[in-house]
């Protein structure tokens, strides 16, 4: 009998361990996978939903649908495109931006979750986080995948962007540095027609935008100094550095803080309140 899409997600579930996505294997634990209630929070999806997929009474699930269930069942890129195709859409095609975050890198985030750290696509839409990002800045889980794109949220809000509260930075760079990624995005994926679109919104509907593409701004992403202004704890001041993946067009932007310091001892704080504490 040919494979549906709702077995293959069972068989790709079952297959991860809690330790793999960063939660605590708790003594008695009946499931050899992840619980479908897992996987909806990983996947920013809810578990009905989840289990109308696995029982095939949901037939048509969106592209954005299925790149989140290959990044929280950690696929390999084949595999991701078979789901796509037991879904009845096409793969992610060359030339176009991909969402697909490494198994390796997401092993490596459920073991940072002490760290807030956000990873985005070439056009810096944040495609998973930590929770140690959400304690800090905001949990995006309830923004859609328009709303989630930084350069969008920085050119719309401020510094700011994504978070759900003030954040403030030393210098001006960041907005340049935004546009002049998004001008090698459209060299790198020209057939991607979101990206393109995201350019001619942004061009017409934001000045700044328009004025730093039209004079060719360009200007590197280096390491900055953001203060977040918490209403738990007021002010934290982290230090923001972003991390490109050899062999895949994705970024890690990353928050860390003096250990022992003062703003460590908020964003302890932060994680412990949140329920993301991380011993040892």
């Amino acid at each position: 009998m040919d494979e549906t899409l709702g077995t293959a997600l069972r068989r790709w579930r079952d297959r991860l361990s809690p330790l793999d996505v960063g939660r605590a294997a708790r003594p008695g634990r009946r499931a050899t996978g992840l619980r479908r209630e897992e996987l909806a929070e990983l996947a920013g999806l809810s578990v009905d939903y989840v289990v109308r997929l696995e029982q095939g009474r949901a037939t048509s699930p969106s592209a954005q649908v299925v790149a989140s269930l290959a990044r929280a069942l950690q696929l390999q890129p084949l595999e991701r495109d078979y789901a796509y195709r037991l879904a009845g859409l096409l793969p992610p095609q060359e030339g176009t931006i991909s969402t697909h975050v490494p198994a390796g890198v997401q092993r490596m985030l459920a073991r940072l979750g002490e760290f807030p750290v956000g990873v985005f696509s070439a056009d810096w839409t944040l495609l998973t986080w930590t929770p140690a990002w959400a304690a800090l800045l905001g949990d995006p889980g309830a923004r859609t995948h328009t709303e989630r794109n930084l350069v969008r949220a920085v050119f719309a809000v401020g510094p700011s962007g994504l978070a759900a509260w003030p954040v403030l930075q030393d210098g001006d760079a960041l907005e340049p540095a935004l546009v002049a990624d998004l001008r090698t995005a459209l060299l790198d994926y020209p057939r991607d027609r979101a990206l393109t679109g995201l350019v001619a919104e942004l061009r017409s509907g934001s000045e700044e935008f328009a004025r730093l593409w039209d004079e060719g701004a360009v200007g590197p992403h280096v390491s900055a100094r953001k203060t977040v202004v918490h209403p738990q704890v007021g002010e934290v001041t982290c230090d923001c550095d972003v991390l490109t993946v050899p062999g895949c067009d994705i970024r890690l932007v990353v928050y860390t803080v003096a250990a022992g310091s003062a703003d460590a001892e908020k964003l302890e704080f932060l994680r412990v309140t949140s329920g993301v504490r991380v011993d040892g």
